[in-house]
């Protein structure tokens, strides 16, 4: 097998990994259509129904977005790492391409306006990730656009770019030619917005035939994408007088704004605000659901109010955006966008510089946490990083950190026997890309959690798979792992372990052994909320989104996160304070 190939368990696919990574090499572009045979042999549990003539718009949700939305106008797609190596290639103005993003993935992109994209990777699960998804939303466009062949649909959607609307009675019969349900074409509407009608009839007169050309993916460059991050945020910190070299670090990996909602206080500050902003809404649910929290006893608004926080700051923006990173510099609090590679915000909170008065309540007493004023630690938070990205981040913190004083990761995961919105709570993780199974002492269990759900289950002691990638998993996949005992399917959890067995081990991590890691020096903590079952028809990631009701499970494993730094600090800057009595 090729070496680049993990093995997985599954013949078919291991074959279609084979096949694209076999094909990369090339130096010329390759075409996704060969890459067609090998993805539906696959059986993709996300991509379910990609053999049929029907669309699957589960699929096609899914993978539109994680791309951009110029990907319906795309043709080629370039690979690579850093700006140098697409310059080498002969691509020397990618820099002013327009930017663009994805609305559900984080990874630096450039159109360049016409039929050509540049995405920068940052592992080799960047590639684990797009190539297929690329696949597949080829394969769900070449549907619609066989589909929408007969003149009767065309009409119809010609129809609605001038009215600017359909009635019912189109919109079904369009549901109809279009092989899916109305309930499905609303949702590609809701996806498309303005441009559902417009892309629509596009996709009705071009066949889709992208292709892809694999700039740079060595593995040399993927670590020089990683030091030039890690360079940019010293350089960075240093002006803010941080060194890093020099400071204790608890390294947090969840996203860019639980942690900060918990500790800067502002949604509760602006309050006033926020209520004003959602009674301006058509659609009055999230006012309704204010209204009931509010009046219930035994249920705190905060979890909604930073929801709508989060919302109110992307479409308000401007001078509110401008009060907060005030208020963030002064409590301590530094967001950091990378330049190169990675598409991803870095957090640096200094622990010495927070008010604990306007801590959510849930983090313990005010009175309490002052000992944190002495703190000269340091809390680095990453947003979720994808896959093998993870091992490249954190082995580079723990080598350049003073010291590294704790791991926690939060996350999103698949579970084989819980419901969306439970907490999973591992204490054996499976890598599938060093094969690997680790033994941890996982520092949260269920009572460390459990205060601060009042709906999920919390599932702890569970066994976690971290996959190669979202469609590389199919059924008869997932059902070996369930029946030796894991219940969850997650991304990140294996290579952090791998950076967590580099940390403290004088040797680079094994492969395909069982390692024990429950001696680690250093506090390590893993918390994941169920967003989808792929087990259960109707229940992927493709078929919706937590929205609202992802917030709970996200705010508990924050909280737990939190408390436990916390504790930890201030239990060490107490042991460093008081001497201890001599002995007589």
């Amino acid at each position: 097998m090729d070496r680049t190939v993990p093995k997985t368990g599954s013949e078919e696919i291991e074959l279609y990994m084979r096949t694209y990574y076999s094909l990369l090499r090339s130096s010329d572009a390759i075409r996704i259509e060969t890459l067609v045979e090998s993805h539906l042999a696959m059986r993709s549990s996300l991509h379910e129904h990609a053999a049929e003539a029907a669309p699957d718009v589960s699929a096609l949700m899914y993978s539109a977005l994680r791309l951009p939305p110029c990907i319906t106008r795309v043709e080629e797609v370039l690979i690579g790492q850093m700006d140098r190596a697409f310059i080498a290639a002969g691509y020397k103005n990618i820099a002013s391409w327009q930017q663009v993003n994805a609305p559900g993935r984080r990874r630096r992109a450039h159109f360049n306006g016409d039929s050509t994209l540049a995405v920068y990777i940052v592992s080799r699960s960047d590639i684990d990730d797009l190539v297929p998804m690329l696949t597949a939303f080829q394969i769900e466009w070449n549907k619609l656009h066989h589909l929408m062949q007969g003149e009767a649909a065309r009409d119809l959607l010609q129809r609605q770019l001038q009215q600017r609307s359909i009635a019912t009675a189109d919109f079904e019969e369009l549901a109809r030619r279009l092989w899916m349900s109305p309930s499905d074409l609303r949702r590609l509407r809701l996806l498309w917005k303005n441009e559902f009608a417009e892309n629509l009839l596009y996709i009705s007169r071009h066949r889709k035939s992208m292709s892809v050309r694999l700039i740079s993916g060595s593995l040399a460059d993927y670590r020089r994408a990683t030091d030039a991050w890690w360079r940019h945020l010293c350089d960075e910190l240093t002006d803010a007088g941080i060194e890093l070299g020099e400071r204790p670090i608890y390294f947090v990996s969840s996203n860019t704004h639980s942690l900060i909602n918990l500790l800067a206080g502002f949604a509760r500050r602006y309050e006033e605000s926020l209520v004003s902003y959602i009674e301006g809404f058509q659609e009055k649910s999230l006012l309704t659901e204010y209204e009931d929290t509010k009046e219930s006893y035994s249920k705190s608004t905060d979890n909604f109010l930073y929801f709508v926080l989060r919302q109110y700051l992307s479409e308000k923006g401007g001078e509110a955006k401008r009060i907060l990173q005030e208020e963030e510099s002064r409590l301590g609090i530094y967001r950091i966008a990378s330049r190169q590679g990675f598409a991803m915000e870095t957090q640096v909170i200094e622990l010495g510089k927070l008010e604990a008065r306007w801590f959510d309540r849930r983090l313990g007493r005010a009175d309490d946490l002052e000992p944190l004023r002495h703190s000269n630690a340091i809390i680095i938070n990453i947003d979720y990083p994808l896959g093998m990205s993870s091992y490249e981040l954190l082995s580079r913190i723990s080598a350049g950190a003073g010291r590294l004083e704790g791991v926690y990761v939060m996350g999103k995961a698949a579970t084989l026997n819980g419901r969306i919105g439970d907490m999973m709570i591992p204490n054996v993780i499976h890598d599938e890309h060093s094969q690997n199974t680790y033994l941890i002492r996982n520092c949260f269990t269920a009572r460390h959690v459990r205060t601060y759900m009042r709906h999920g289950n919390v599932l702890d002691n569970q066994k976690a798979v971290t996959v190669l990638g979202t469609f590389l998993q199919n059924p008869n996949y997932m059902s070996v792992f369930y029946k030796e005992g894991y219940t969850v399917i997650e991304m990140e959890g294996g290579p952090y372990l791998s950076a967590i067995y580099e940390a403290f081990r004088p040797q680079r991590h094994p492969i395909n052994e069982i390692v024990n890691l429950q001696s680690v020096h250093f506090d390590t903590g893993f918390l994941h909320y169920a967003s989808d079952k792929p087990m259960k028809d109707g229940q992927n990631l493709g078929a919706g989104s937590l929205s609202y009701g992802g917030v709970e499970p996200t705010y508990a494993a924050a909280i737990a996160i939190l408390r436990r730094i916390f504790y930890n600090e201030t239990e060490k800057l107490i042991e460093t304070t008081f001497e201890p009595l001599p002995s007589f």
